[in-house]
């Protein structure tokens, strides 16, 4: 077994390294010993939207942290207490540490278990906050609580096979597909998408096979919008002056949806030529009630945090943003927000990419890279690049390819 390790660092704002770094133990990040867990080889490892949240110095990330929460990967060691699990097994992890003990775990509410983050409810891999557990970015990684968390791909062979497609399980699809279960989306909906990356589309491919009926994508990027039409939905482009609600009108002829999903989150410009250049974290929230029937519902799966220290004002520096919740409140609007409980969603959705009944890499765009280009994967998707960046730290794609 292999004694060495690489992996993705955050430097400082806007630099990240490649870095040699401890080989995973079966160990919490407080050093106590745990018998629940396995060591990952690393298969895929995906540079996600909320990764650039940290590199862009827009949380309280320390240097160091090394990076990723969206990993499939190869068993390689066990714990003495797993069960379920195989040397050699090909699994996704979901990004969510989850203890499946807790009262949360319990009611499937993993995105906030109680006992794997000693400062908050909730855990992730390689993110500020988030109880420590070390980040995926990497060669190899350790997962706790395996046999809970870890889904297995029924086979190994087929999954290689449509390993792009399914390394989209730990995160993005199932966050998608969550923010647009939440919103409401059901046969013959029309549904509005804010934000165009690859939260977005997924949201929009999810919507698709819930029966939407119209999905349109809007964002002021122009070279997202024009991947988003490719892959069949309609577009609005934020950065005209023309309104989200006439803009809506001219493809409905209603201004008006019956779901609404924001994938953007708290880093999100205003609409409109000028608009578009300055931030504005509480415009898109405040658009999609403009735009969201009466009655009608919006899942938030888009990112806000409880501290920005780069945010435009003080009140936003704390995650007070000014929201026109009396316009959601007199249109009896639903909001839904929070981390993504991925389990609730990744198998069936799995089935759903074996049965060629979604294909998210496509919708996507993954772009396959090796763990040596991590920075320069950063640096595109930082400037809006149409691609999600996915890591191969051990060339096994071009093994499946």
């Amino acid at each position: 077994m292999s004694s060495s390790n690489r992996g993705v660092a955050y430097i400082r704002q806007n630099l990240v390294e490649v870095q040699d770094i401890p080989f995973p133990r079966l160990e919490d990040p407080r050093g106590r010993r745990i018998d629940h867990g396995v060591i990952l080889k690393v298969v895929t490892t995906n540079i996600c939207g909320s990764d650039q949240h940290m590199v862009r110095g827009r949380t309280t990330a320390p240097a160091g942290l090394i990076l990723g929460h969206e990993i499939t990967g190869e068993v390689l060691e066990l714990g003495r207490d797993v069960e379920t699990l195989r040397k050699g097994d090909l699994v996704s992890v979901p990004f969510n540490v989850a203890c499946g003990r807790c009262r949360s775990c319990k009611e499937t509410h993993t995105g906030v278990c109680l006992t794997v983050n000693p400062s908050r409810a909730g855990g992730a891999y390689g993110y500020v906050d988030m109880g420590g557990w070390v980040g995926g970015q990497a060669e190899y990684v350790m997962v706790p609580y395996a046999d809970f968390n870890l889904l297995r791909f029924p086979d190994r062979d087929q999954a290689l096979a449509k390993i792009r497609d399914l390394t989209c399980l730990s995160d993005i699809l199932p966050t998608g597909y969550h923010g647009a279960v939440s919103a409401g989306v059901g046969p013959g909906s029309t549904v509005y998408v804010a934000g165009a990356g690859p939260v977005g589309l997924a949201a929009a491919a999810s919507a698709q096979l819930l029966g939407a009926a119209v999905v349109i994508v809007g964002d002021v990027n122009p070279l997202r919008l024009e991947h988003a039409r490719k892959v069949g939905f309609q577009t609005v482009n934020l950065s005209l002056d023309a309104t989200l609600a006439e803009q809506i009108a001219q493809i409905l002829g209603t201004p008006e949806v019956d779901c609404a999903v924001d994938a953007v989150g708290f880093e999100a410009r205003g609409h409109g030529h000028e608009g578009a250049r300055q931030e504005a974290p509480a415009t898109v929230l405040n658009s999609l009630m403009e735009v969201t029937r009466a009655a009608g519902k919006i899942g938030i799966p888009g990112l806000y945090v409880t501290d920005d220290p780069g945010a435009v004002d003080a009140a936003a520096q704390r995650g007070a943003l000014s929201i026109r919740l009396g316009l959601g409140w007199a249109k009896s609007h639903s909001f839904f927000t929070g981390q993504t409980p991925v389990m609730k969603y990744n198998r069936a959705l799995m089935q759903a990419i074996l049965w060629d009944r979604i294909r998210i890499a496509e919708t996507v765009g993954v772009q396959v890279i090796s763990l040596d280009n991590a920075p320069q994967g950063y640096a595109e998707f930082d400037a809006g690049a149409p691609k999600k960046f996915v890591i191969d730290p051990h060339r096994m794609l071009k093994q499946a390819a």
